[in-house]
């Protein structure tokens, strides 16, 4: 039996930290057991990515949270642990703070408040009301494992070096930097013995798409609903999402491009011939709309298109068919109706780069799952050590994913940190 309270040290004050602080001192009370739990945190303000996340109204959760809606780790691991800690949950947990939640059209869960602030400032009373430390801006340096305790010292002399009996790495991963994700989280996990993943890179980011394709730039300001895919070299088709495609003046946004994002980036990693094809009619496939061409008359092909598209990217696609928009569909030729029929429905968009993780939503890539217990996200290299949120080897789609993953992986180790303190103390 430890002869002092049991120190809990959680690094990084985000949605999974903050998660996984209530959720040790909740159970750590249903035990009946004392910690000490202290949230360290670099920033100035704590839950920055809390407060920009929606558009500034927080996406919460989804109202269907499934594996396949998860890239990275393996779909059964992450299975595991979205199982402890469902969508339902979450709801209940944050109604039982205050915080109502309503869904939207797309199945996104927001606050009916519409407020970011509303979702931290539960979260931040919450962890007051249990009696958890937040110290902020103190950012980690260094995390050492001396005999049985951790101790964690700061980038800045002024901070004392701080021990703990178990430490959570909450940090994040390289996404959105200016909230304080710059990728520290990594380094101090290979220091205790982790690895982390060859590929590190941006997901849910805007695409720059080539000069060669500047026509799509002038188009900045349109959103259409469409279909994206990612082919490999030799044509096989490798993802596809049906959403908003948003155009802007540096190519590509919106929910659809930013959840196929990841999947281009990474099939280009393995496949430079890899490619990015957009259906600019979502599920009309290239042989239906050519029967459609065909059956226009003496309707026009822009009068045609302007049922599906905007106006201005239905002329644009016209202009590289090197189809005059006026043209009465009688009057479109086999070779016209093929090569608007393949712009519309197989439109190939040659892509530059993605922005980076300076524009990027999440981190796709870190360290992999299989190095973590999934019952406890307890680490399988070193005791004493949990690990969950954004740094694991786990990304989700837009949406309300990877909150739910934070949500969920922050309660699971919560409740597992608070059983090894009892069961130490039983001991």
């Amino acid at each position: 039996m430890p002869d002092h309270t049991p120190q809990v040290g959680i690094i990084g004050a985000g949605a999974a930290g903050l998660m996984c602080a209530i959720m040790t001192a909740r159970e750590c009370r249903l035990l009946g057991v004392e910690a000490q739990i202290v949230l360290l945190d670099g920033a100035k303000k704590i839950g920055a990515k809390i407060l920009v996340a929606g558009g500034g109204r927080c996406n919460v959760t989804h109202h269907r949270v499934l594996p396949n809606d998860y890239a990275g780790a393996s779909r059964n691991a992450i299975k595991k642990v979205l199982k402890a800690f469902n969508e339902r949950a979450t709801i209940e947990f944050f109604e039982n703070l205050g915080v109502r939640l309503k869904q939207e059209d797309t199945g996104k869960m927001f606050p009916v408040s519409d407020s970011a602030q509303s979702v931290l400032s539960a979260l931040l009373d919450e962890c007051d009301r249990l009696g958890i430390a937040i110290l902020h801006p103190w950012r980690v340096g260094r995390i050492q494992r001396d005999q049985d305790r951790f101790v964690v010292t700061s980038t800045e002399d002024r901070h004392e070096p701080k021990a703990f009996d178990c430490v959570v790495l909450a940090t994040g991963g390289m996404a959105l930097p200016k909230t304080g994700s710059d990728g520290a989280g990594y380094r101090f996990a290979q220091s205790l013995g982790h690895s982390v993943t060859q590929r590190v890179f941006p997901a849910l980011v805007p695409l720059v798409v080539d000069q060669r394709d500047s026509w799509l730039m002038a188009l900045s300001g349109i959103s259409t609903r469409a279909t994206l895919e990612v082919h490999s070299g030799t044509g096989k088709r490798l993802a596809a999402f049906t959403n908003e495609v948003l155009c802007t003046h540096f190519g590509l946004s919106g929910p659809g491009v930013l959840d196929i994002s990841r999947w281009y980036l990474d099939a280009r990693q393995d496949d430079a011939d890899a490619s990015l094809v957009i259906n600019w009619l979502g599920e009309t496939s290239f042989e239906q709309l050519d029967q459609q061409l065909q059956s226009l008359g003496k309707k026009t092909v822009l009068g045609f298109l302007r049922e599906s598209i905007p106006d201005r990217l239905a002329r644009a696609l016209c202009e590289q068919s090197d189809v005059e928009p006026s043209t009465p569909g009688h009057a479109l030729s086999r070779d016209q109706r093929r090569l608007l029929g393949r712009m519309l429905t197989q439109c190939p968009i040659a892509i530059e780069r993605d922005r980076g993780f300076t524009f990027a939503e999440v981190t796709a890539g870190g360290i992999p799952l299989t190095e973590i217990s999934t019952s406890s996200m307890g680490s399988r290299a070193c005791e004493g050590l949990w690990i969950i949120g954004e740094i694991l080897d786990v990304d989700g789609r837009i949406g309300g994913f990877n909150f739910q993953w934070a949500w969920a992986s922050g309660t699971v180790a919560g409740r597992s940190i608070a059983r090894s303190i009892a069961e130490s103390i039983a001991t």
